[in-house]
């Protein structure tokens, strides 16, 4: 029987991995000034599970600095609970609107906040990365 293969996609090279992680640093630093809590999952090692913002390097070539947001635990894990039983996309249930539409907002306001202190952002595709913000560089 043989191994199953996985296509994975190529990391960066070293260099460019470097420059992510100093704009990854350089964007926490930002939204701490701002006030938001702030941390970088993929420091960590896992799934993320605080609340706030949290900042990823991607090693991935197609990669780059991804900001992505964690409502409150109570919030999260009772919109997590409902969708995990299954929803109906026509008529969602309130609580899966309103953390909907938290992200939509914090999606909003990490766009503003991150373009107003000089990055160059964008909202990335919906499908793959939800309601993150795609840090693209720094404005100097």
């Amino acid at each position: 029987m043989s191994e199953p293969v996985f296509d994975m996609h190529p990391t960066a090279i070293p260099e460019v991995i470097a420059e992510r992680q100093a704009l990854a640093e350089r964007v926490c630093r930002e939204l701490r000034r701002a006030g938001l809590p702030v941390h970088r999952g993929d420091l960590r090692g896992g799934p993320h599970s605080r609340p706030g913002a949290d900042v990823h390097a991607a090693l991935f070539i197609e990669g780059g600095v991804y900001v992505d947001w964690s409502a409150g635990v109570e919030l999260r894990d009772e919109a997590l609970d409902l969708f995990a039983q299954g929803i109906d996309y026509s008529d969602p249930s309130p609580i899966v609107s309103h953390h909907n539409t938290v992200l939509q907002h914090i999606q909003a306001a990490l766009l503003g906040i991150l373009a107003s202190a000089g990055f160059e952002v964008e909202e990335p595709d919906r499908h793959g990365h939800g309601s993150m913000v795609h840090v693209k560089g720094f404005r100097p």
